[in-house]
């Protein structure tokens, strides 16, 4: 087999078109095709980085009378992540949806899934990713989940959102080791409403220890209005949902409603 003719099988076992393999040589589309038909010839250093992409041995590439696929020894072998910046050269899917590429996967990838170093589509996944659904280190999206996450519904060791769940969460309902939110629930929870091992609350708190203007606590509660130890009673329900409806905001009405819910 010559050359060429080992290049097209090796482009078509691995799934690449020659656009694809342009890109990520560094090369025209037409280069791919003279090569391939035996016109050109590539260089030295486009011959080493297709033995690493195929994993294969620059005798079987050069040598017509080898025909039988030889992988890199091991001294020639690339590392992971000299693999992995190989690998992330740009694909990109030639059907396109709401006007972006079906998918998407380079560098800076952008498609309706797009995956890189840096994603944006309606699914992105990478370092730095954002879309509707967002998977990434640093994560922005409707639906967002990485080590930094920011989204409506976002969950992450630091995690931000209006449903947010993580290490340390803020948001409209927070829920975490340490939580912020309007409702907040976590080990160390601040809140408007809040509820925890250690629940600090503007109007209410249930916890172990429970710090708020209504505070319902296991071992400690501390209420400027009305402190308890231990489980409510039948009876302190309608003093405290009594206070709730005369103290609380209209627009947090919504949270009030909740809370009454929980301790009722």
């Amino acid at each position: 087999m010559t050359l060429g003719e080992k290049l097209s099988k090796l482009r078509k076992e691995y799934n690449y078109t020659q656009e694809q393999l342009a890109d990520i040589l560094g090369v025209s589309r037409q280069s791919i095709s003279k090569w391939e038909s035996d016109i050109a010839y590539p260089e030295t250093d486009k011959l080493v980085k297709m033995g690493k992409l195929f994993d294969c041995s620059m005798d079987y590439l050069l040598k017509e009378d080898i025909s039988e696929k030889q992988g890199l020894q091991p001294t020639e072998r690339e590392s992971l992540w000299d693999k992995l910046k190989l690998q992330i050269h740009e694909r990109k899917s030639e059907k396109m949806i709401f006007g972006m590429p079906l998918y998407h996967i380079g560098r800076n990838a952008h498609g309706f899934f797009a995956i890189g170093l840096k994603a944006r589509g309606i699914f992105s996944f990478g370092l730095m990713s954002r879309g509707v659904f967002s998977f990434g280190l640093l994560s922005l999206g409707v639906v967002s989940i990485g080590l930094l996450s920011l989204g409506l519904i976002s969950a992450g060791v630091f995690s931000a959102g209006l449903l947010a769940v993580g290490s340390i969460a803020i948001g409209l309902f927070a829920a975490g080791a340490i939580s912020v939110g309007l409702i907040s629930f976590g080990a160390l929870s601040v809140g408007c409403f809040s509820t925890g091992a250690l629940a600090i609350g503007k109007y209410a708190a249930v916890g172990d220890h429970a710090y708020a203007m209504i505070a319902i606590g296991q071992t400690v509660a501390d209420g400027s209005v009305f402190s308890h130890i231990g489980d409510l009673t039948t009876a302190d329900i309608p003093k405290v949902v009594e206070w709730l409806d005369g103290n609380v905001p209209s627009w947090l009405g919504w949270a009030k409603e909740i809370f009454k819910f929980y301790i009722q």
